[in-house]
């Protein structure tokens, strides 16, 4: 399986963004990436925050979220569900990594990461970053 695509990374495929290059670099060089429903919506909301600020237009988070549902539908983001067990694990890796400061969709991450057996976690987040190097993951940083 390849590497879990955390919200913070994703955005960097589809907007321009500082490592937005290196990103791209990095996921052309993967066969297939996993995601969860929990990135699903949080990349809707992230779309619709960025137009309300109006760092993008309405026509753009169009554009951009029907390329992620394309992207979705081929295969080549698998988009594992969000269980009962991710959600209790997370609480033990809050509890666990009680060092890292993890918010609480940060901690749901590292534990579907884990839950699905990925081993490399990309995030454009330093305290997601060091809290899945802490958890056992390898991590690609973006940031």
């Amino acid at each position: 399986m390849g590497p879990y695509l955390d919200t913070s990374a994703l955005a960097k495929w589809y907007l321009n963004e500082p490592f937005s290059e290196d990103f791209e670099e990095f996921i052309q060089a993967q066969q297939d990436a996993a995601i969860s429903r929990l990135t699903v919506v949080e990349f809707r909301c992230l779309l619709a925050r960025r137009r309300r600020a109006g760092e993008i237009t309405k026509a753009v988070e169009s554009r951009v979220y029907t390329a992620f549902e394309k992207d979705v539908s081929g295969g080549s983001l698998q988009v594992h569900p969000v269980t009962d067990e991710h959600v209790i694990a997370a609480l033990g890796m809050i509890e666990r990594l009680g060092k890292y400061p993890l918010r609480t969709l940060d901690a749901l991450h590292l534990a579907i990461a884990q839950g699905i057996q990925c081993r490399q976690l990309a995030t454009a987040d330093r305290t997601t970053a060091d809290a899945g190097k802490a958890a056992g993951l390898a991590v690609a940083r973006f940031f």
